[in-house]
């Protein structure tokens, strides 16, 4: 029985990476346009997101969404979501209307035809170089001055150790929020890691349950008080997780 378990998991998975880049070959043209200026981010974006839906409802996922807010249109926001899968990517561009850009990792950018848009449409920050992280601000304030949102896994790194609730939070974001009096918003992704882990022969179709909780302020805040915004991001998202029924089950 295991056997055809994992000969399904090998076909859905490779089902996965045929979807992820033979769906780029054939508008390649139209990702160099609306890639080639900032200006056209909304329309990549539009592309981007489509993409995702598209990518979730082929392998099999549905979203569930709850929104404990309605987010204002004319606000800029920092998105801040757990980091459990590869599909997270996919999950926020398929959950959220308005335009917003990723800060990501350097490494993706070395995932073929993926990378290359990657670098072109994303906040690349290389951890491992301070002046790399120092200039994610610079180009923050211009996505932000164009009306933008910006989306960053505060946890940095997919966690190794998969029996980890939510690893602990990076600096950056709240840094950035502060600096420019944005909102947090905390996202719960509850079901990701257990349906589409970075363990090859795991996973399954299913629901992938998503909180987006009640905005944090930072208005009036200053850098001292960063961890403090850090801290109380990190216990909502932890809290919701470790308080999740289906979680629970899970873990016994």
């Amino acid at each position: 029985m295991k056997i055809f378990r994992y000969f399904f998991i090998l076909v859905w998975r490779i089902w996965f990476y045929c979807w992820l880049l033979l769906t780029i070959i054939p508008v390649f043209p139209v990702l160099l346009v609306v890639t080639s200026s900032e200006k056209m981010y909304p329309a990549f974006y539009k592309i981007a997101r489509a993409w995702a839906k598209t990518l979730i409802f082929v392998m099999g996922f549905k979203v569930d969404v709850i929104e404990e807010q309605v987010l204002k249109k004319e606000k800029s926001f920092m998105f801040c979501p757990n980091h459990t899968s590869m599909i997270d990517v996919f999950v926020m561009l398929a959950i959220t209307k308005n335009p917003f850009v990723f800060v990501g990792k350097i490494e993706l950018t070395k995932i073929p035809i993926f990378g290359f848009f990657y670098k072109r449409t994303c906040i690349i920050v290389d951890r491992s170089d301070s002046k790399s992280r120092n200039s994610v601000f610079d180009k923050a304030r211009i996505r932000l001055d164009d009306g933008l949102d910006i989306c960053i896994f505060p946890e940095g790194l997919v966690p190794a150790d998969e029996s980890v609730v939510l690893s602990d939070f990076k600096n950056g974001a709240f840094r950035l929020a502060i600096e420019y009096q944005i909102p947090i918003v905390p996202i719960t992704m509850y079901d990701c890691k257990k349906l589409f882990s970075y363990t090859f022969f795991s996973g399954s179709p299913g629901k992938l349950r998503v909180k987006v909780h009640s905005v944090i302020e930072t208005k009036g805040l200053t850098i001292k008080e960063g961890n403090l915004l850090k801290k109380q991001t990190f216990e909502v998202i932890y809290n919701e997780l470790v308080n999740d029924e289906k979680q629970r089950k899970i873990s016994t």
